[in-house]
Order: structure tokens, then C-alpha cells, then sequence
């Protein structure tokens, strides 16, 4: 778990990693805690403000590399790599917010029959990743808060975000990983960050 003064530096490290990506500039000099020294996952969310849309979202979601590492790939990619948005402006730097979401490991979720999956994740806790082959897809814990998704919803969009059908959850083929989050945002662009509470 990462304190909420770590949550903080999070946020403003990725937006200095973003204003100086989407300028054309490297990545700023970083002095992180001891903790972004661990692999880690990380992903970073850019959202319009004030109408709350996504406007970029990428991380790496296994602890592959140090959460420093993790956090400016996430950042830079967020900005300018996102497939569904064309890249972020500079004269979008004031008008957007940035969230940071650190994860836990991914696990596989051990069931006997796919119907415990109702029963097991609980909204607002967990992130799943759908895998069946080479598909694969995620969603961060937050995403079936702010949808009002149940659990089967939430199920039924992580296969769909993965390219299978939504009922892909059922077949006993489909496996799910999941992990927890703590997510950490700009109230507004530029201005104060806070935990981000899911429930």
C-alpha cells in the first residue's frame, strides 16, 4: 500500500512527465520514494474537465519493471499513444486532469464453476483482466463504479474490452485475474490531488 503523500507525488510526478512529453522534452528529473523502486503496475487516466471524459488511459498492469519506470511509460503513453484519442495537445494541458492508479500484482481468480465469479468479485474492490488465448482485457476498479455496472456487467465488459463476446465469462474457457487499486486525481487541471475513494 502506498501512503496518500506517495498517491500525491504519483499524480504531480505523471503530469511534469506529460507537460514535458507533449512539448517535445524527455522526461523531467524524478525523486521518488524507495517504494517506486519495486515492480509495479501502474496506469494513468487523462479526463476533459469539467465534463469527466476520457481523454487517454494506459498502464502496465504487471509488475515488470520499477513503478517509477512504470509510471512515466504510463504517463507518456497516456498522452500521445492512446489508439482510441489523437494525441494531447499542449493547448489541452489546462483543461484536462490526470489519475494514477497503482496496482497489486494481477492474480488468477480459482474457481470450480464461472457463476462463483458473481459471488467473488466485489465492485469497487477489484480490477479484472480477461484472458482466453492471446486475447486479453482490462478494466481498473474504478471503471464499474462510475459506470453503475453490477458484477455481471462488469464481467460482460472485460470480455467485450478483450474482443470476446460479453457471454465469454460463462463458457468456463474464458479465465479472469484480478486486482485491487488505489486511485489518486487532480480535482481539477492543475490543482489539488486526493484519493480517490471506489466505495
Amino acid at each position: 500500500m502506498f501512503s496518500e503523500e506517495e498517491g500525491i507525488l504519483a499524480v504531480k510526478t505523471a503530469r511534469s512527465i506529460i507537460d514535458a512529453h507533449v512539448h517535445g522534452r524527455g522526461p523531467p528529473p524524478m525523486d521518488m520514494p524507495s517504494d517506486f523502486s519495486d515492480p509495479g503496475g501502474v496506469f494513468t487516466t487523462i479526463k476533459t474537465h469539467p465534463d469527466d471524459m476520457l481523454r487517454g488511459c494506459i498502464g502496465i498492469p504487471e509488475p515488470i519493471m520499477s513503478t517509477s519506470d512504470a509510471l512515466v511509460r504510463s504517463a507518456m503513453s497516456a498522452a500521445t499513444e492512446d489508439p482510441r484519442f489523437p494525441r494531447l495537445t499542449p493547448g489541452e494541458l489546462d483543461s484536462v486532469v490526470i489519475e494514477v492508479t497503482l496496482l497489486t500484482p494481477p492474480e488468477f481468480i480459482e474457481v470450480d464453476r464461472p457463476e462463483e465469479l458473481l459471488d467473488k468479485v466485489q465492485i469497487g474492490v477489484h480490477g479484472l483482466i480477461a484472458v482466453r488465448g492471446g486475447a486479453r482485457g482490462l478494466l481498473l476498479p474504478q471503471v464499474p463504479v462510475e459506470q453503475g455496472w453490477d458484477v455481471e456487467q462488469f464481467l460482460r465488459h472485460t470480455c467485450w474490452k478483450a474482443g470476446l463476446h460479453e457471454d465469454s465469462w460463462k463458457d468456463g474457457i474464458t479465465r479472469f485475474q484480478w486486482f485491487t487499486g488505489q486511485v489518486f486525481s487532480e480535482v481539477g487541471p492543475r490543482g489539488d490531488v486526493t484519493a480517490k475513494p471506489l466505495v
